[in-house]
């Protein structure tokens, strides 16, 4: 069971600064947070903590919407990302659904800009290459794709993009080469259908 966030935690997120996401508090308080999945430390000097992607959604809920002593999950548990897969938990549309969905992107671009050698955040960075499949279902939902599937790839270091229409292949293709990810269009030999392979690029 998820450990519950205390109110001190829960005013240091709100304190994080609005554009980089940069926390402050004590050291011990700081590693809390990171336990809890909702921070990270910089691996270069001067260390500083900084919101993950599920601390930037935990920061951007209505106070009154969640009790003090709610549990907080890790990122997986507080946002996941639609892959398209059957096993994939049900979720709502809407405003609150887009907010989480703008939030985890915006929280990947800044983990991009922290942690990518000079600041690059047109590159993936080390969270998107250990967490392929969720972080190209972030961007593609991010851009107002439906309809898509993404799923491991046999190739190490690279998933697959399904989709029903060539043309809807192509539009994921597109939004997916403009955060980064080389993809490759190729069809399948048994069905003809078209699909995506999809791997991050680097700096």
């Amino acid at each position: 069971m998820a450990k519950p966030m205390t109110a001190g935690q829960r005013r240091i997120i709100a304190g994080a600064d609005p554009v980089t996401g940069r926390l402050r508090g004590t050291e011990a308080q700081l590693a809390a947070l990171v336990r809890l999945r909702l921070a990270f430390r910089h691996p270069r000097p001067p260390h500083a903590y900084f919101l993950t992607p599920a601390g930037h959604r935990v920061r951007e809920e209505p106070v009154a919407a969640v009790p003090e002593t709610a549990p907080v999950e890790a990122p997986a548990g507080v946002f996941t990302p639609r892959t398209g897969a059957a096993q994939d938990p049900p979720v709502e549309d809407g405003a609150a659904r887009a907010r989480e969905v703008r939030s985890a992107w915006l929280g990947i671009v800044e983990m991009r800009r922290m942690t990518n050698p000079g600041g690059d955040r047109e590159v993936p960075c080390a969270w998107e290459r250990a967490h392929r499949v969720r972080a190209v279902a972030i961007a593609l939902e991010a851009a107002g794709r439906e309809g898509y599937r993404v799923v491991d790839a046999v190739q190490p270091g690279v998933v697959e993009v399904w989709e029903a229409s060539g043309e809807g292949v192509r539009a994921c293709g597109a939004v997916l080469e403009r955060v980064g990810w080389l993809v490759s269009e190729h069809g399948d030999a048994r069905t003809g259908r078209r699909f995506l392979l999809v791997s991050p690029r680097r700096a």
